[in-house]
């Protein structure tokens, strides 16, 4: 399975805020707790609208909630 290009520090930031569980997280932002623990596994990239969403439940900008990394991205990376 591909490394996904997308990384995130939800699980580290849920701790710092009080320990919130991850179905907390998903009532706050309007998905299931499976959609945060796959989100938090980086086994499923959320929507640009829910990662504003989720930045903004820890007051945070997108930058410091999930990172992009363009040489992990198969799509940029294709053999041409």
């Amino acid at each position: 399975m591909a490394e996904s290009p997308i990384s995130n520090n939800i699980r580290k930031l849920r701790f710092f805020h009080d320990e919130m569980t991850q179905k907390e997280l998903a009532d706050r932002v309007g998905v299931t707790r499976q959609t945060i623990l796959a989100i938090e596994n980086e086994k499923y990239s959320p929507s640009l609208e829910l990662a504003f969403r989720i930045a903004a439940v820890f007051d945070s900008p997108l930058e410091e909630v999930f990172t992009y990394d363009p040489d992990a991205d198969p799509v940029l990376n294709k053999k041409k």
